[in-house]
């Protein structure tokens, strides 16, 4: 008997294309590879952009005839305010958003809304921080005087404009976005040699203008500011971590230096030229800093939470689907 068939042969079951490899090129592909670096390099690039009319104008260097009304508190906040926001709120939200979609926005955005915390905190940070930095500026050369009753009126509705000025602009970037995850990869003091100097760095354009003292300022001021930054964000760190990852708090405990500073601190200490503030700043943040990496062995109250990218799915067990 004959085994060979008559008809066409059957046609060979067609070969799956393979499946297309994912993007390695482009500005999203680099963003999901690179989102600290990314990130750092659109908020400095953003704000400095946005910088560029202040820096120049009557309120900087004065090549442009442009000027701001409302003198020193309108030129911050037209002059300064816009280039903020552009820098580290709206970068850490792209890169979020790109490196990790509506899981990653979700769990970016939830550390603002950690106001729940210990009273101590509220407390340790309202009243501590004016107390530190009286007596940094006592140490280093002022005499002390208790300010007027307006003065200290205007405190609590000026610490709110912080907040949703200061605060809102940079603590979700610098903060909330490049600590946990510089953090996990290199660590507390590796992220604190990382976040505290690019913080200062990102300031610098500003001492070309009025908001830095521009042009009387002494000529090591940036450099002492940048030094203040490193110091200050350790300390910050330790907040930051301690609490739970609450943005608020840190936000809270980098507004009140500022406030106690462009409101009360001139009241206080009269006889004293501004330089002293930031000499006042490094005392202080200097010791806490140092107080904190010996007390905490360098921890800083960091401990690893879980994550979005930890999450996993769970193996499937053998004859089930």
């Amino acid at each position: 008997m004959s085994l060979t068939t008559h008809g066409p042969a059957p046609a060979p079951d067609p070969v799956p294309a393979p499946a297309s490899a994912p993007a390695k090129f482009g500005l999203r592909a680099l963003i999901k590879r690179r989102p600290i670096t990314v990130f750092f390099v659109l908020a400095n690039l953003a704000s400095w952009i946005a910088w560029t009319p202040y820096v120049l104008s009557q309120h900087g260097l004065g090549l442009l005839d442009i000027s701001f009304p409302g003198g020193a508190l309108g030129s911050q906040l037209l002059g300064v305010l816009p280039g903020a926001y552009l820098g580290p709120i709206a970068s850490a939200f792209l890169v979020t958003a790109v490196a990790d979609g509506r899981a990653g926005l979700r769990e970016w955005a939830g550390r603002l809304w950690r106001w729940r915390v210990s009273w101590r905190w509220y407390a340790g940070i309202l009243l501590g921080v004016p107390a530190v930095f009286v007596i940094s500026t006592v140490f280093v050369g002022g005499e002390a005087q208790v300010p007027p009753v307006l003065v200290l009126a205007a405190y609590v509705p000026g610490l709110l404009l912080q907040m949703i000025t200061t605060g809102l602009a940079e603590e979700p970037g610098w903060r909330d976005f490049a600590l946990p995850r510089l953090q996990r990869k290199v660590g507390p003091l590796g992220t604190a040699a990382i976040v505290g100097p690019l913080w200062g760095v990102w300031h610098l354009p500003l001492f070309l203008t009025e908001w830095g003292g521009y042009p009387e300022a002494a000529w090591y001021r940036p450099i002492e500011f940048v030094v203040v930054c490193i110091m200050f964000n350790i300390v910050m760190m330790w907040v930051f971590n301690r609490t739970g990852q609450s943005l608020p708090m840190a936000m809270l405990f980098h507004v009140s230096i500022n406030n106690f500073a462009s409101v009360v601190w001139s009241s206080v200490f009269p006889g004293l030229h501004g330089d002293y503030i930031q000499h006042a700043l490094l005392l202080g943040s200097s010791v806490a800093a140092g107080i904190l990496l010996v007390a905490t062995r360098g921890r800083l109250g960091y401990h690893r939470e879980p994550t979005l990218h930890d999450v996993r799915p769970e193996p499937v067990a053998p004859g089930r689907s």
